[in-house]
């Protein structure tokens, strides 16, 4: 099939990106598979190819947003993107890299196998746009601190105050509108991030949001951070 030989390596395809008619069905996917057994491409999951990139290792995978991106976009729409264990290193917040891909999406679903990897969801209460993405990745790592692999607490704060402070006022106030669709203890870490960085102005509208007798568990902040007593985090 030349349509194939024109796909980049590594694009992850189905049946249906071949057929024009559905009584092409069988016939598309048999010629399919028969260029699985010649090894001319290879099977990533039910109904799902992809031409291989061979290396000295042997063939890789496609990247994780191939593997998974029929769970990313729906019609041409965006309804999921690439979050928590997929982004920690690409975030500079882990050298370790996972074998679980984890999706942030408003309707979530149980856990399952795609290849060796695991696909998992974290369910994300905002509206989901391409500008956004970054910003909800951010806070996502914010929310799961503690999970986060081969990783102190201090050191991935840190991280998190030097990525917060690269961004715009405007992304700044764009991620405390986010973050109010959060859970509390988000809240209150990305309040206290904040305010070290002396944007106390736009932390106002968490610290509001927040229940004063509440204490959220992450010890030895208050070692690296000066505002964790304002934010009951102990």
């Amino acid at each position: 099939m030349s349509a194939i030989d024109r796909l980049p390596k590594g694009y992850v395809f189905t049946y249906a990106d071949f057929m024009t008619e559905v009584s092409q069905k069988e016939a598309v996917i048999k010629a399919l598979n028969r260029m699985v057994q010649a090894g001319k491409i290879a099977k990533l999951s039910k109904g799902k190819y992809y031409k291989p990139e061979n290396t000295v290792f042997g063939p890789l995978l496609p990247n994780q947003s191939q593997i998974v991106k029929d769970l990313l976009e729906e019609d041409g729409k965006i309804t999921g993107y690439l979050t928590g264990y997929s982004i920690y290193n690409q975030l500079g917040l882990t050298t370790q890299i996972s074998n679980t891909i984890q999706i942030g999406k408003r309707d979530v679903r149980p856990a399952f196998q795609r290849e060796r990897y695991t696909i998992s969801f974290m369910k994300q209460k905002n509206t989901i746009t391409k500008e956004n993405i970054p910003l909800l990745q951010i806070l996502d790592a914010i929310r799961t601190i503690k999970k986060i692999p081969d990783a102190s607490l201090q050191s991935s704060a840190k991280r998190l105050l030097a990525i917060l402070k690269g961004l715009s006022d405007n992304q700044l106030n764009t991620l405390v509108r986010l973050a109010l669709k959060y859970p509390p203890a988000t809240r209150a870490l990305l309040g206290a991030l904040l305010d070290e960085l002396k944007k106390e102005s736009l932390t106002l509208s968490l610290y509001k949001t927040l229940n004063p007798i509440t204490k959220y568990k992450l010890p030895g902040l208050n070692k690296f951070l000066s505002t964790t007593e304002k934010w009951n985090i102990v």
